[in-house]
């Protein structure tokens, strides 16, 4: 019998073999089909888990994350047809503030809802694997945010992005490229500044992002209430879920971010369960802020946040914004051992110095974000676009919005290293005002061995002063490789 892997691999082999003849024979190209990482196997014990949970290997993914928990959560399609929650991942990593991204350099981690298909997968990452987010959406892109390359990656170091241990990545990449294989065009990225509960929408209620946060809180709610991926879209500069066409209509509403919203409907069964949650979680956080629930104070000098599985095994790490014992049925035993190997050159959240929590007001919140005015980011054209990208675009699975933000260097977007000199372990006056630490080259990390059952050590050569020189939360320079070529190594 002839392995099933190897007749993949053939198959995967042969079609970027065609590929190359369609887009000028570029061997890089066919090359990176050997590529190790993003071929790894979905490993054997989560396997038996997507079986135990009457899913599919290859049936459809959705992914959410949470800021202040700092966890990311990758649910899948069973065999109703219905999503349950496949794996809680710790994020090991992330940079900014609650809220959403507003603008290049800002330091911020996205919020709200994207669309990852094929295209957006980096199996050539610097960050040993990666997928783009797709910030900006249309709705980022009508209130002038601005921003780029926004990742979910390993490396469990952030600027401005979702990072998790390499081992983490390598598993969650494996569990998208098989969705991918089952036919699935795209899978949902939902990003929260935290779970959506009343008693978190109590504590954060005097934050200037409550009225985003409560409109993306619909979208969180009505896959709570279906466990079905919504249909998102975007008109007056708002979201929309799960509209259809109104009865007699002869064709689907077209939706524009900038315009008014067209005419449409939204099921009644999914409007009245939505409408009975919304009840339930507004009496409940009426009663929160009637006994005087405290609400959440400015985290003045901390920067992102890490899950306390992580943030324990590093000497003098913070959680940063991350609040210990909120999320329901977790604990540091259901991360034990640790998921993964932390880099020694990881940064951690610091804890705000006295002079800052003398300096921050009692109860204040962070002040209010307006949208700058639309900026795009200089970048060159990519030199050649990738088979797998091609195929994307002919096929329909890449968007005009991931055609045109492409860019062929992988960076983070708030990354602003390459204008500054790196030092050499020279210590700062300041955190605030320090200089990225020594070059890392990419090409001089160890490749990766499966190690799930490892716990987590900290690098011994990563030196006290080398960690003082980093930014908080900063992430060493890497060599940049092109990304919109980097998928021609998806099997």
């Amino acid at each position: 019998m002839i392995n099933r892997a190897f007749v993949r691999v053939l198959m995967t082999s042969a079609a970027l073999a065609a590929g190359a003849l369609l887009t000028g024979c570029n061997s890089d190209q066919v090359a990176l089909a050997t590529s190790a990482k993003a071929n790894q196997p979905v490993p054997p014990k989560l396997v038996a888990t997507i079986a135990e949970k009457d899913m599919d290997t290859q049936s459809p993914i959705l992914v959410r994350v949470f800021k202040q928990e700092a966890e990311l959560e990758v649910w899948k399609q069973d065999r109703s047809g219905k999503f349950a929650l496949l794996k809680t991942y710790p994020i090991c990593r992330w940079s900014g503030d609650l809220g959403p991204k507003v603008r290049e350099g800002d330091r911020q981690a996205p919020e709200g809802f994207y669309s990852i298909n094929p295209s957006q997968m980096n199996p050539q990452s610097a960050y040993y694997l990666s997928f783009n987010t797709g910030y900006p959406n249309a709705f980022d892109k009508a209130l002038g945010r601005t921003g780029s390359q926004l990742m979910v990656h390993g490396d469990c170091s952030s600027r401005g992005c979702f990072a998790m241990t390499d081992e983490q990545i390598a598993e969650i990449y494996a569990l998208g490229r098989e969705s991918f294989f089952g036919g699935q065009r795209a899978f949902q990225f939902q990003a929260y500044p935290f779970r959506m509960t009343p008693m978190n929408m109590a504590r954060h209620r005097n934050n200037p992002n409550m009225p985003f946060w409560r409109m993306i809180k619909e979208g969180y709610d009505h896959f709570e209430v279906t466990r079905q991926e919504p249909k998102v879209d975007f008109c007056e500069k708002k979201y929309v879920f799960n509209a259809q066409k109104p009865p007699g209509a002869t064709h689907d509403p077209v939706f524009d971010a900038a315009a008014k919203c067209p005419a449409y409907v939204v099921p009644d069964e999914i409007t009245t369960a939505v409408r009975e949650k919304q009840q339930a979680d507004e009496a409940e956080y009426a009663k929160l802020v009637a006994k005087g629930t405290p609400v959440a104070k400015l985290n003045t000098g901390i920067d992102g946040g890490m899950n306390p599985i992580f943030a324990a095994r590093v000497p003098g790490a913070s959680t940063g914004l991350s609040v210990p014992g909120e999320a329901p049925g977790l604990s540091l035993a259901n991360f034990t051992p640790a998921p993964g190997t932390i880099p020694g050159h990881v940064n951690p959240p610091r804890a705000p110095t006295e002079d800052e929590v003398a300096a921050a007001p009692a109860d204040s919140a962070p002040p209010p974000t307006t949208a700058p005015s639309a900026r795009v980011a200089a970048v060159s054209a990519p030199d050649k676009p990738s088979f797998m990208s091609n195929l994307a675009r002919k096929v329909g699975i890449a968007s005009a919005e991931t055609t045109a933000t492409a860019k062929p260097a992988e960076r983070t977007a708030d990354s602003k290293t390459a204008e500054a000199k790196p030092t050499e372990g020279k210590p700062a006056p300041k955190p605030v005002a320090a200089k990225p630490a020594e070059t890392k080259q990419a090409a001089a990390r160890p490749p990766y061995k499966p190690a799930a059952n490892e716990a987590p050590t900290t690098t011994g050569s990563a030196s006290a002063q080398t960690q003082t020189a980093l930014v908080s939360g900063a992430a060493p320079v890497l060599q940049s490789n092109s990304f919109d070529s980097r998928f021609a190594g998806f099997k």
